[in-house]
């Protein structure tokens, strides 16, 4: 007969009164208090509608380790099918770029690499097989992830440049009242592809349908100044881009109020060739004096807000493309300006000098490890 203390019959009720225990448990439980009431093993089978062997075989093991031998024991599973040597393969596999195996592949995918192995070293290996032995080291080499370097040895400096005036301040002044921050980009190619069959708008239990098939009509040029600070937007569209239709972006605002009265406008833009150098600056200058041209570092025109306007863009009018002719474009970016102004708010911009700071001692710290583990390596 089985004696339970006061601890064990606690921890055992407790199982059996949860209403979160697994049945396997509440059952080894419901065996052992039983028995611990006296009851026989054929009682407690014939109860609990299992068979006496397992009875038993709970009773034997709580009798000798008590809770814990009322615990599943280690399991050693089914046996591997393939060996150690199998997997290191398929790891080194998916570390090495196929060009370099010569293999004509951009990048590896599990099924891939499971015919690689095949072809290569007369292995049968599953592509789930593959996908789960490259989960265990973190290896997932169907995925990529681009990069690029930053060059400019003053990057900081011109990338505060930008940051500043977001932030209301100027060479460590505030921005006056009648100061005012625009950004402007170019959006390019914006095309007119004119669907062979209508669009036909979205039905019960049934998505938008837009044909695949399509005619080109010409493309545009969208050219847009986004006001950071009062969220506004003004735009036009070119037949292409240059140094003539941005200066006509430029004439277009600064002709209107209340640009056209403001004692300082600051035009942040990229390094595109409209709008480049020392030149670009010379130009807006000679032409209004009030205006300040500041360029974005190369390769950062995730700092021009303009951007993140363009995407609304994208989201809201160009997609999915379907018009005419350009026409037709011109007409829906100049009603979409329309109706995006009185509910435009500015965007909630929180990226400072101090972030900026933090990133690129940041990225400085990672190349420099980068650098360290690239020499010991060689």
């Amino acid at each position: 007969m089985i004696v339970l203390s006061a601890a064990e019959d606690r921890v055992l009720a407790a199982r059996v009164a949860s209403g979160r225990t697994e049945h396997r448990d509440r059952l080894r439980a419901l065996i052992v208090l039983d028995a611990a009431h006296g009851a026989s093993n054929a009682a407690i089978a014939a109860s609990l509608n299992v068979c006496v062997d397992t009875v038993r075989t709970w009773r034997r093991r709580f009798a000798v380790d008590r809770l814990k031998g009322l615990r599943d024991r280690p399991r050693s599973g089914r046996p591997r099918v393939h060996g150690a040597a199998v997997r290191a393969q398929v790891v080194a596999m998916a570390c090495a770029l196929p060009a370099e195996q010569e293999v004509p592949l951009s990048r590896w995918s599990c099924p891939e690499i499971a015919r690689e192995l095949a072809v290569r070293c007369q292995v049968a290996v599953s592509a789930s097989s593959v996908r789960r032995w490259l989960a265990a080291d973190a290896l997932k080499p169907w995925q990529y992830r681009s990069w690029i370097s930053i060059r400019d040895p003053d990057f900081e400096a011109k990338a505060a440049r930008v940051l500043d005036p977001y932030a209301g301040r100027w060479k460590g002044r505030r921005l006056g009242p009648n100061d005012f921050v625009i950004c402007a980009d170019e959006k390019t190619s914006v095309q007119a592809r004119c669907r062979c069959h209508p669009t036909l708008a979205p039905g019960r239990a049934r998505a938008m349908r837009i044909e695949h098939e399509y005619e080109r009509r010409g493309s545009l040029a969208y050219l847009a100044a986004w006001d950071v600070h009062r969220g506004q937007v003004i735009g036009r569209c070119e037949d292409t881009t240059g140094i003539e239709p941005f200066a006509r972006l430029v004439d277009q605002v600064m002709t209107t109020q209340p640009y056209a009265s403001a004692d300082r406008v600051f035009w942040i833009t990229d390094n595109g060739s409209s709008h480049r150098g020392q030149a670009a600056i010379d130009r807006m200058t000679n032409t209004w004096p009030t205006a300040h041209l500041i360029h974005t570092p190369v390769h950062a025109s995730w700092l021009n807000q303009c951007e993140i306007y363009f995407s609304v863009v994208q989201r809201k009018v160009l997609s999915p493309n379907d018009f005419t002719d350009t026409e037709q474009i011109r007409h829906r970016l100049a009603a979409f300006e329309a109706r995006y102004n009185p509910i435009a708010v500015p965007f909630g911009w929180r990226f400072t000098r101090r972030d900026l700071h933090d990133l690129l001692r940041r990225i400085e710290h990672h190349d420099h490890d980068d650098g360290d583990h690239h020499q010991q390596v060689a």
